[in-house]
């Protein structure tokens, strides 16, 4: 017994603690590189590297080469396709955010180009998006009226455009896709299913065709101009059936019977004038002017969240299905340069939108290149035929925008957020109310807000628990999970699950002892025998700070007094540099350090047959120091 235990005391490793320059470069290539996105360079020679190097960051120069006419038939179906939806998408959307119809078709234009050469998704199609071309509405809204002053509406809209981009394209380039992760799934179903609901509301102006119509983007708001403005609208227009036909037919069938029928002459809108030509250049439109720079850089960051949220994952969920992976900072980058250069080429927000992604995926996309040939669509479009789109009834776009946005309510997955977790759907609706009853920013803090303090919560209270021993095993498992465990005489095994810093110190040590008090009386109770020893199972523990360590002490030294022995049992790498750095090695002594729970029990039984050894000589007035001599040096 003697030579098992020596051999686990030694078994433990005191390596010396790594240098600080070392343990800060591993901490960041964790945290910025975990994916490694690197390891194809290794060992390779300068000039395959370098190849391989501007094939990661310009991805366009790894599928190119391989292209093939076999994969351009399907690329071309899919490009078609997306451009049919991309078309009044455009206008709709541009619409939305109170921008010229003009606008919302260059944004269809120059950015799936810049895509194609930068992004790292086969599937994703790129355009507007309605939620974040609602925010930009809105928040521009706040500090210049599209209707009084629409030229510098329009110019700190590509200016807001430009604030997206540069941090989409810094947060791609630092990697801090971690940043986009505090946007839960629960919030964005219910910022989505929230921006649905107002946005649905808001195109009741289109549907009744009201002339005056409020800005602020609440429901209580919209309803109550819909209501002030009811003389507006017209209950029997003459050609009333244009109207209906209109969500079915929707843009061409729209065009066709309001250019025939003259339908602005019977109350009805339409878009009005587009001009031929290819986007104009913006850049000198860029307003940075202290008096308005607040509300582009208020919109640019919000829907840069927003808009990454959403586009990195939609394009990783059709990665999924085809078994592929897509990386999430090459998609900032490729997000990023494509608004930068859109907010130069008269383009506003866009990203990754789910409805154009799906029919491009259900198309049968196979490259990037579906981009390009919507983007050709597009440039023909705006050469030849955007004249013809004057003539689109806004009721038709009014219907365009409900029907999408009636499919991002999801009270499904609202239901099976309040079915499986209740704190996940107060994110949801808090996110999802605010938007609707308050305005999209703060429905967007208040639900980021609850998830940052659930999670500061699972910091701050994290997973204690008592282990026990399955029967006929070496495991050792929770035992309120496995209640057909059995406690382990004289032993007290707990397993901690987390980091062990300052903001959950107090409540480790509180929890520790709460858990040596209970079951110190449960054992009372039971005239079971008294905790002799205490193991904390530290494989959890990823890391620990000053604190945490003299909180260890502290609960040392609280339990040496109630005459309780702590031992540690499998500290990983950076806890045991800690403890070794700071003497709590020393303090704690290198034979209460174990590799595992056997090993510490087996130690603590020995430890428990020599006490009594020496409690009986010492009772039978026993004289013989050989024999004590020995039982000690054999613990040694």
């Amino acid at each position: 017994m003697a030579n098992a235990r020596e051999s686990c005391v030694y078994e433990v490793n005191y390596a010396t603690p790594r240098s600080f320059a070392t343990t800060l470069k591993s901490d960041l290539k964790e945290t910025l590189f975990p994916d490694d996105p690197f390891h194809e360079f290794r060992n390779e020679p300068p000039s395959k590297r370098a190849k391989k190097a501007i094939q990661y960051f310009v991805p366009i120069f790894q599928w190119l080469p391989k292209y093939s006419l076999s994969l351009f038939k399907y690329d071309l179906l899919a490009g078609i396709t997306i451009a049919s939806l991309a078309i009044p998408q455009g206008i709709s959307y541009a619409k939305l955010a109170n921008l010229p119809p003009l606008i919302g078709l260059y944004s269809s234009f120059v950015p799936p180009l810049v895509y194609a050469v930068f992004g790292s998704s086969k599937h994703v199609a790129v355009g507007t998006v309605a939620a974040c071309s609602l925010l930009i509405g809105s928040i521009i809204g706040e500090k210049v009226s599209a209707v009084d002053d629409p030229e510098l509406y329009l110019h700190l809209v590509f200016t807001a455009t430009f604030f997206t981009g540069i941090l989409q394209a810094a947060m791609g380039f630092l990697r801090l896709g971690i940043l986009v992760d505090f946007l839960s799934h629960s919030t964005i179903t219910g910022f989505m299913g929230g921006t649905a609901t107002i946005i649905c509301l808001q195109q009741l102006k289109g549907v009744f065709g009201l002339k005056h119509f409020t800005t602020k983007t609440d429901v209580v708001s919209v309803l109550r101009s819909i209501i002030a403005h009811r003389h507006e609208k017209k209950k029997k227009p003459k050609l009333f059936w244009v109207s209906a036909i209109a969500p079915m037919l929707v843009v061409i069938t729209g065009c066709l019977f309001a250019y025939f029928a003259h339908a602005e002459k019977h109350g009805i809108q339409i878009v009005g004038d587009l001009k031929k030509g290819i986007n104009p250049l913006s850049i000198r439109h860029l307003n940075f002017d202290a008096k308005y720079i607040s509300a582009p850089i208020k919109a640019g960051i919000i829907t840069a969240m927003v808009a990454l949220a959403e586009g990195i994952a939609i394009g990783r969920s059709f990665a999924i299905l085809k078994n592929e992976q897509v990386d999430g900072n090459k998609e900032m980058i490729a997000f990023g340069f494509m608004n930068i250069v859109g907010s130069c080429t008269s383009c506003y927000l866009t990203t990754g939108p789910f409805s154009k992604t799906a029919v491009n995926f259900n198309a049968g996309c196979k490259t990037a290149m579906a981009n390009v040939v919507m983007a050709g669509c597009m440039l023909l479009t705006l050469l030849f035929l955007a004249p013809l789109f004057s003539y689109t009834p806004l009721v038709a776009l009014s219907a365009i925008i409900m029907s999408a946005m009636l499919g991002l309510i999801e009270y499904e997955k609202a239901f099976r957020l309040f079915k499986t977790d209740k704190y996940d759907f107060l994110i949801c609706m808090a996110a999802f109310l605010g938007v609707a009853f308050v305005s999209m920013d703060v429905g967007l803090i208040l639900s980021v807000g609850l998830a940052i303090l659930r999670a500061l919560l699972y910091v701050a209270r994290p997973a204690t628990c008592k282990l026990g021993s399955i029967p006929n095993s070496s495991l050792y498992r929770d035992i309120e999970q496995y209640p057909e465990v059995t406690g382990i005489p004289g032993i007290l095994v707990l397993q901690l699950g987390s980091p062990i810093y300052f903001p959950n110190c107090g409540y480790i040590r509180e929890r520790i002892l709460r858990w040596v008090r209970d079951e110190q009386a449960s054992r009372d109770a039971d005239q079971g025998s008294h905790i002799e020893h205490i193991f904390l199972e530290l494989g959890g523990v990823t890391c620990i700070d000053i604190t945490g360590v003299e909180i260890l002490i502290e609960i040392l030294k609280v339990l040496e007094v109630k005459g309780i022995k702590v031992a540690l049992v499998n500290p990983r790498l950076e806890v045991m540099e800690k403890l070794i750095v700071t003497k709590f090695i020393d303090t704690i002594g290198k034979q209460n350090v174990f590799l595992s729970i056997d090993d510490a029990i087996e130690a603590s039984r020995f430890n428990l047959e020599r006490s009594k050894q020496l409690q009986d000589a010492q009772g039978h007035n026993y004289a013989d120091g050989a024999s004590l001599s020995k039982v000690w040096n054999c613990n040694l």
